[in-house]
């Protein structure tokens, strides 16, 4: 794998006002890699520098995450996909492969509902927006009151003790759990801390995941999808990629033996070979007016029953 260079250093957009951090590379058909809650751009510096030597790569902190602003603003999902839309135009880049992760799944798949003729092929990885269940930690967090705690999470006793709990309740892998709390050590700064509620209140409450796109899940047809997920995954559980499997005609699914919410992180050389070889065998999906105008009069299928077989799931080991 290779390493990250300074090219990869992130460089900022002013849009609507706001600043935006992205990193971009590489030339050819462009990748639009797409960060979970809390996270940023970092978590796909080892796939950005494999790939750059065939396509365009650009990972951008989301708005209210890592080096982008952080402003009192709309963070919704379809909001974020707006977002990467505008940025994308400044960086002229009309049409795009969109890979998200957790929170960057849900907005792939919005992105691609309001922009299908900006979608070439969708990406999803443990993502968001594909049933209600979510890691008990992000439906508290998501509660009332939850802000005033969670400038406590950055502290050395408060780490030792999520440590410790977590371990006991097998809340997360070890690998996720010394992740996360990287992340979440950042809340701290008050700026970071409200976006970081503001989004995770669009998405989560106390009975969890808000936001669901199986309902259009059917519009995906014609446009290449693949599913990437770990059987061990506690945020969104690995339930969740049969489910959209089901939804998504045509999609590809695999999961991760052992991996917990960050596949592409607990194998990232696997993760790197099973991308190329989806964008090697699928052709971009090309917009079609007519063909969309016929799948929303048609409606959403029937949804097939929950106990039905989902054929063909490659399972891979995880490397962890």
């Amino acid at each position: 794998m290779t390493s990250p260079t300074d090219s990869f250093a992130p460089r900022t957009r002013v849009v609507h006002g706001y600043e935006r951090a992205y990193r971009m590379a590489g030339r050819g058909p462009a990748l639009l890699f797409l960060h979970g809650i809390g996270d940023d751009s970092s978590t796909w510096l080892d796939l950005l520098a494999s790939l750059s030597a065939d396509f365009t790569v650009i990972a951008p902190d989301l708005l209210g995450h890592g080096s982008s602003a952080k402003p009192r603003a709309d963070y919704s999902v379809a909001a974020y996909a707006c977002g990467m839309r505008d940025l994308l135009t400044t960086l002229d880049i009309d049409r795009v492969t969109v890979v998200g992760h957790s929170l960057g799944g849900g907005v792939a798949m919005q992105f691609a509902y309001q922009f299908p003729e900006r979608c070439e092929r969708l990406v999803l990885v443990g993502s968001g927006g594909v049933g209600a269940g979510v890691h008990p930690l992000l439906r508290l967090a998501a509660a009332p009151g939850a802000g005033l705690v969670l400038p406590l999470l950055g502290t050395p006793p408060a780490v030792a003790a999520l440590r410790g709990v977590a371990g006991l309740l097998r809340l997360f892998d070890d690998a996720d759990l010394d992740y996360v709390l990287t992340r979440y050590a950042r809340l701290v700064e008050p700026d970071t801390r409200s976006a970081f509620l503001r989004t995770l209140r669009s998405v989560v409450d106390w009975r969890g995941q808000v936001v669901n796109m199986l309902d259009r899940c059917y519009l995906t047809e014609g446009i290449p999808t693949l599913l990437v997920w770990g059987t061990e995954d506690r945020v969104v559980p690995s339930g969740h990629a049969l489910r959209a499997h089901r939804a998504m005609p045509g999609s590809r699914l695999v999961l991760f033996e052992g991996a917990g919410h960050f596949p592409h992180r607990a194998d990232p050389e696997r993760f790197l070979e099973i991308l190329r070889e989806f964008l090697a065998q699928t052709p971009p999906a090309r917009y079609d007016r007519g063909r969309w105008g016929k799948l929303l009069r048609a409606g959403r299928p029937v949804e097939a029953p929950e106990t039905a077989g989902v054929p063909d799931v490659p399972t891979v080991s995880s490397g962890t």
